[in-house]
């Protein structure tokens, strides 16, 4: 059964996106698109992507909020899970 927030999510084209380093949270929210620095290169992620777990290299994270205004992390390489519409990079 979907909650009330994935039905919302999915409604409106967005996951949730939530990028944590061994300091600090550096983004936490909804988003409509992730692009990120993978071990060959970029890919990106939108809404309703199928479930992975990635290795990410040194580079930019490009995310897309509903404003659909370009935003950049950068990281130094990391982890990525994606399931049921968020997002969650582990990043160095």
């Amino acid at each position: 059964m979907l909650t009330a927030k994935l039905k919302h999510q999915i409604i409106k084209n967005t996951m949730i996106l939530e990028v944590i380093t061994p300091d600090t949270t550096l983004f936490k929210g909804e988003v409509v698109l992730v692009q990120l620095p993978g071990l060959d290169g970029l890919f990106e992620i939108l809404n309703n992507h199928a479930p992975m777990v990635a290795a990410l290299g040194k580079g930019r994270i490009k995310y897309q909020q509903e404003d659909r205004k370009n935003q950049y992390l950068e990281i130094n390489g990391g982890v990525l899970e994606v399931i049921n519409n968020k997002v969650l990079i582990l990043a160095d």
